[in-house]
């Protein structure tokens, strides 16, 4: 059967990072990655500008959640991606109200070093909450909260598909 597991897992090593270090966001593009068994294997060319965000702290967050229904044979990946940024600025303002309304896709580098393809199938739907806070301590910033559904799980990029990609990031 096709959809039959056929490979297994061993224990990992505790060497591992949670946390996220770089946001690349694009503007939606239909097949940008190819992707085999779980890995983008290839750019594609039409892919020619992204953008990036770099990320502090601890409230950058990326949740998968894979759910599939034996009733309606289907299974929808839901991608919820969090990230927080400092200090508002009137470009910044500009961009994320085109973000807000766009189909935004990215991708992010986690804290182990991962290139992880996001929002391939329909891109971003994006909240942006701009906040001065209340205390001094409080954040003054942005909160993104961007939804996503894919059929499979986030792809990781190969080495020369991280090249390829970095190559076209302004």
């Amino acid at each position: 059967m096709a959809c039959d597991i056929s490979s297994g897992r061993l224990r990992s090593c505790k060497d591992s990072l949670g946390g996220n270090s770089v946001l690349y966001l694009y503007n939606s593009l239909e097949d940008a990655f190819t992707v085999v068994d779980g890995e983008a294997t290839a750019m594609n060319v039409s892919l020619t500008a992204a953008y990036k965000f770099e990320l502090e702290g601890d409230g950058n967050t990326l949740e998968e959640e894979m759910v599939s229904d034996r009733n309606t044979g289907t299974r929808v990946n839901t991608q919820t991606l969090t990230i927080v940024l400092k200090k508002p600025d009137a470009s910044t303002n500009a961009q994320f109200n085109l973000l807000a309304a766009g189909y935004p896709q990215a991708v992010i580098v986690d804290r182990n070093g991962n290139y992880k393809a996001l929002a391939l199938d329909d891109g971003f739907d994006f909240t942006v909450a701009a906040s001065t806070g209340g205390a001094k301590g409080d954040l003054n910033g942005y909160t993104l909260t961007g939804v996503s559904t894919a059929r499979e799980l986030a792809p990781l990029l190969d080495s020369a598909t991280q090249s390829a990609f970095l190559a076209v990031v302004a």
